[in-house]
């Protein structure tokens, strides 16, 4: 029996979102604000991209938001095949840009042609950081943990040994990409060193 290219294009998809259900089973570091379990990538995606709707307006003038939120709901899809990297692990980051690079070719191949590129652009576009939509995102996905460490009493900071210098390393990024977002990141870092809950 031939197959329809439609129906052929149906199934590419219906494979992908079933492959992307995988993410869910990725575990973060970081735990859920209320300090009762440890964060799935699928959540973290989700958490980043409803944050972004909701402070667009720290955003620089011209922002494309709808585009940040897209980014931010693929930019973590990599992490099926290449797990989660604690971005205070230098010899962890040292590997993950190849590990993630072969997931990208893998995972995103799997739709249909233009849909595949779309999806793998956005991916490219988030990790180059050249972009003010790129530069956004990523201020968000450096955000959310340090708003989520702070809720949770230091949360990964004090369970790995984190310095307070490695925290404000990680608000220059966010202040890249959002200047207010920046000063209240630092505030917080500020405020849970005097805390107790992050180590100068």
């Amino acid at each position: 029996m031939t197959i329809a290219p439609e129906e052929d294009r149906l199934n590419a998809q219906i494979a992908f979102a079933v492959e992307i259900d995988k993410l869910k089973r990725v575990i973060r570091r970081n735990h859920l604000m209320d300090g009762s379990r440890r964060e799935n990538d699928a959540e973290h995606s989700w958490y980043v991209g409803l944050l972004a709707m909701i402070l667009g307006e720290h955003a620089p003038a011209g922002t494309d938001i709808q585009r940040v939120v897209a980014m931010l709901l693929v930019h973590d899809l990599v992490e099926i095949d290449a797990g989660d990297t604690f971005i205070y692990d230098a010899e962890a980051v040292a590997a993950q840009a190849d590990a993630e690079r072969a997931a990208a070719d893998r995972i995103f191949s799997m739709l249909p042609g233009e849909q595949g590129a779309q999806m793998r652009a956005l991916w490219e576009e988030f990790e180059a950081r050249q972009t003010v939509e790129s530069r956004f995102a990523k201020a968000l996905d450096r955000f959310a943990p340090i708003l989520a460490n702070h809720h949770t009493e230091g949360g990964t900071w004090p369970l790995f040994k984190v310095k307070a210098s490695q925290v404000r390393e990680k608000v220059r990024i966010i202040e890249e990409g959002s200047a207010s977002l920046g000063v209240y990141a630092l505030e917080l870092v500020e405020l849970s060193v005097a805390r107790g809950h992050l180590s100068e």
